[in-house]
């Protein structure tokens, strides 16, 4: 998206220095993504206007009736006691997409208050400054922030007062997960431990795991589960699962009701110009005509599972559940990555943190995706190179 850096980088590019730079990325796992070969540089004012959008969501979620407005997102038998006043952070995923006259412009895509790779993308963006040159006057991280001050608020915000002993990294089978990596990057950095949801001993009100053979207390868990994927598990997961909706002596790293309240659910609410046009579909006063600038969003769904791009009248009037829907218009990514091949098309998402004294969350890290396919995502991008998982530097 810089002209000059690109053309600078693309140059200097070599496939000796990527394969040494997967090489130290497996050091810590096997990678279970594509890595793209190359980060995105974001220009001063196209950060600006990420972080605009964001903080007008932001001023939306700070509403006085922002919980009353989103009780119905949480699925019924899926809340969960003890929420929290406000989330600890937000992930804002954007398109990067060409307005009406030619320039560049982010789009929303979807938002979520739960975790994303808060950990790796640190060593992510060690490991590409160390193997490729990177822009001076450049930088991953927002708010002033650099890789300490970073690691300090992300280790502030899932530890607070606790021991990393005391706190688990929280999902279903762990190790199995796409994402391994960067839980094994967030015990690098903080200390804390994977745990499967089957591995947690209940005594009374309170939570244990084994840790170096010891039966230990948890007292913070930094919650990586998607509740609505236990529905999918076997019953003696799902029963084993089943502790997490009582009465726990626990904090949560987010509150899981969080991911509900801040989602697809919250975007027919807001209005903003990088903020696509969102629909529940019950509230339909008539189908659109130009269906085809339009995409079908099941509300309740997870890495983009249900979506259809190419809506019909038949698609919206057959669906069963209405009110779990959204129709929202279609934003068009452009190809503005160029590579030694075809251009790729790119989303940015950016992390917020909000810790527990501060009146606001702040931005503070990003991870970046490309691909040349019709969506974002392995399956859109099989057999290509320059797509799969990166980061954005801004410009400061």
């Amino acid at each position: 998206m810089v002209k000059e850096i690109r053309e600078a980088y693309n140059n200097s590019f070599t496939e000796e220095k990527y394969r040494t730079l997967l090489s130290e990325l497996s050091s810590i796992a096997p990678l279970q993504f594509r890595v793209a070969e190359t980060p995105v540089f974001i220009p001063k004012d196209f950060r600006d206007k990420l972080l605009s959008a964001c903080e007008s969501i932001v001023d939306v979620i700070l509403r006085p009736d922002f919980k009353e407005l989103t009780q119905r997102a949480i699925p019924a038998g899926l809340e969960v006691r003890h929420e929290d006043a406000r989330p600890d952070c937000i992930a804002f995923d954007f398109g990067v997409c060409a307005s009406a006259d030619g320039t560049l412009e982010p789009q929303l895509i979807e938002m979520q208050a739960f975790p994303t790779l808060f950990a790796y993308q640190v060593f992510l963006a060690d490991a590409f400054q160390k193997h490729f040159s990177l822009p001076e006057g450049y930088s991953s991280y927002l708010s002033g922030l650099n890789r300490e001050t970073y690691l300090k608020a992300l280790r502030e915000l899932i530890l607070q007062d606790h021991q990393p002993e005391e706190v688990i990294l929280l999902e279903i089978f762990p190790h199995k997960q796409k994402t391994a990596i960067d839980f094994y990057c967030t015990e690098k950095y903080l200390g804390i431990q994977p745990v499967c949801v089957t591995e947690l001993i209940k005594k009374g009100r309170q939570l244990f795991y084994i840790h170096n053979g010891k039966e230990t207390l948890i007292k913070r868990i930094y919650n990586r589960l998607i509740f609505d994927e236990l529905l999918q598990q076997e019953a003696w997961v799902r029963e084993k699962a089943a502790i997490l909706f009582e009465d726990l002596d626990v904090t949560w790293c987010p509150h899981p009701n969080w991911f509900y309240r801040i989602s697809k659910f919250t975007l027919p609410f807001i209005q903003h110009p990088n903020i696509p046009t969102t629909y529940f579909v019950n509230t339909l006063q008539q189908i659109p005509e130009d269906l085809d600038n339009y995409v079908l969003k099941p509300l309740f769904s997870f890495a983009g599972q249900g979506v259809v791009i190419d809506v019909t009248r038949a698609d919206i009037e057959n669906i069963k559940d209405p009110e779990n829907w959204i129709l929202q218009r279609k934003v068009q990514y452009a190809s503005v990555i160029q590579t030694p091949d075809e251009a790729a098309k790119t989303e940015i998402r950016i992390f917020y943190f909000w810790p527990k004294n501060a009146e606001r969350p702040f931005p503070v890290n990003n991870l970046a995706r490309l691909s040349k396919g019709k969506m974002i995502g392995v399956r859109y991008n099989k057999d290509k190179t320059w797509t799969g998982g990166s980061f954005a530097v801004f410009q400061s």
